[in-house]
């Protein structure tokens, strides 16, 4: 007799075809995302190109009680696509149809296999783009939307929660829903759409995402400004956004990033100083106004001057830079694991939160590259794990520490990676028991029996 999971390949087979494999290769390579957790092979890949092949392969697993992992491009940082249970990874990344845009609403409905990148190419010759850059140009739109990612431009533009309008979600048990619709606000009923957004897949699979979409901007202009501190370095940027300074991008780099950035991305004229990286949008006018506010301010900290991104090649340089920060902190050590931290506080407490890092860094022992968009209070560390017996737990040590002072200044564990698998403990600290015992009723309504993304979020 047919295992349950061996009964669900055989039976999709009948509408999937080729497109549910067993294959050894491709289970491999959907065992795990870009982190530092221990893989767990699927029992098979479903490459699903509709939203009506998606429900009828969750009703099959929710008939036969077999876990469903959504996957988009695998570039979790959180472990949210390891198949921690085995079942079936249901591969998103073929559903990549542009269906509608509406130039005059500034709109648009994409499938959740679309990349961000391929979405902008798509809408150039109209004036619009998608502004939410989560530094890869390999996400896609549904993989953002489940994480509620954000990135460089969400101090300007929003996260994906302010820039998804709707939402196709397919069910556990394969009943199809939408979500929110084409109007700029509504008040009716509970929100749905962001429920799911965020959701990491555990409550159902986003298979068509209804986006905000924004006119290209005039003018645009970047530069970069270093300090002789990191602490200088912050309260300009503590001040900028106090003053209401409309920027676009605000990012920070301290000496150990900017020395990976200056060897890995060849960033001629900077020094291995903490550095801002600024981008500004708008008009002419508007952008020469913000730029030289942030200036004058940036000045006043102990800044070393503006050094201009003057035409877009040089400006697309300084934030491709910016974007293989990651794969510049890891060409530090050869050898060594990445494991990232992604801590938001109010940006009041920034200065505490980032100098904190820095003295738990330098006493760990460990290197750590630090770099964040500083401007809505978010930052990274990425600690450099040794390959020794104990190196990984050095590392959580490390990570334990900048996560606990987040909290305590009244911020939180994930200002953009999301929860999967690596901050499923800090949660309840986060949000409370009472709190957490809701989110598990949401779950167990939408999910009853479990098999959505099963481990993520939640530690049991």
């Amino acid at each position: 007799m047919p295992s349950p999971v061996e009964s669900v390949i055989a039976s999709a087979g009948a509408f999937l075809g080729e497109r549910i494999t067993t294959n050894a290769v491709l289970r491999d390579h959907h065992s795990h995302g870009q982190d530092s957790y221990a893989p767990a092979l699927p029992d098979a890949v479903a490459f699903i190109e509709t939203t009506e092949e998606a429900a009828k392969l969750l009703a099959l697993c929710h008939a036969n009680n077999v876990p469903v992992v959504p996957w988009g491009a695998g570039t979790s940082l959180e472990g949210h696509v390891t198949p921690v249970r085995g079942g079936i990874t249901l591969d998103l990344s073929r559903m990549t149809e542009v269906l509608t845009v509406s130039q005059a609403d500034m709109d648009c409905r994409v499938q959740a296999g679309v990349t961000r990148d391929q979405l902008n190419t798509h809408l150039r010759d109209q004036g619009l783009f998608f502004p939410v850059d989560p530094g890869t140009s390999a996400c896609t739109l549904g993989g953002m939307s489940a994480t509620r990612a954000s990135g460089t431009t969400a101090v300007r533009y929003g996260t994906m929660r302010e820039n998804v309008m709707g939402l196709t979600v397919a069910l556990a048990d394969g009943r199809v829903i939408r979500t929110g619709g084409r109007t700029r606000k509504s008040s009716t009923g509970y929100d749905l759409t962001r429920l799911f957004v965020g959701s990491e897949g555990t409550l159902g699979v986003i298979t068509e995402i209804q986006l905000r979409l924004h006119g290209i901007p005039e003018a645009q202009s970047a530069a970069t400004c270093q300090f002789s501190t990191l602490g200088e370095a912050v309260e300009s940027v503590i001040a900028i956004m106090q003053a209401g300074i409309p920027v676009a991008r605000i990012e920070l780099l301290d000496e150990v990033q900017m020395a990976a950035c200056i060897a890995y991305s060849k960033l001629d004229g900077l020094a291995v100083m903490p550095t801002l990286f600024f981008e500004f949008h708008g008009t002419p006018a508007g952008v020469q106004e913000a730029a030289s506010q942030s200036e004058e301010i940036a000045t006043a900290a102990g800044g070393q001057g503006f050094r201009w991104a003057t035409d877009a090649t040089e400006r697309n340089h300084l934030w491709q830079a910016r974007h293989d920060a990651y794969w510049a902190g890891l060409a530090l050590k050869p050898g060594h694991a990445g494991l990232v931290t992604d801590a938001i506080v109010p940006i009041s407490c920034l200065a505490e939160a980032i100098l904190g890092a820095q003295a738990d860094i330098l006493a760990s022992g460990l290197t750590a590259p630090l770099v964040g968009h500083v401007g809505d209070g978010n930052f990274h560390t990425v600690i450099l794990v040794p390959p020794e017996p104990d190196g990984l737990a050095r590392a959580w040590e490390l990570d334990k520490k900048i996560v606990g002072r987040a909290l305590a200044l009244g911020g939180s564990c994930s200002g953009e990676h999301g929860v999967g698998l690596g901050k499923r403990e800090f949660l309840e600290v986060e949000h409370g028991v009472e709190t957490m015992a809701v989110m598990r009723s949401i779950k167990t309504a939408l999910d009853p029996r479990g098999i959505l993304n099963p481990g993520k979020i939640f530690l049991n």
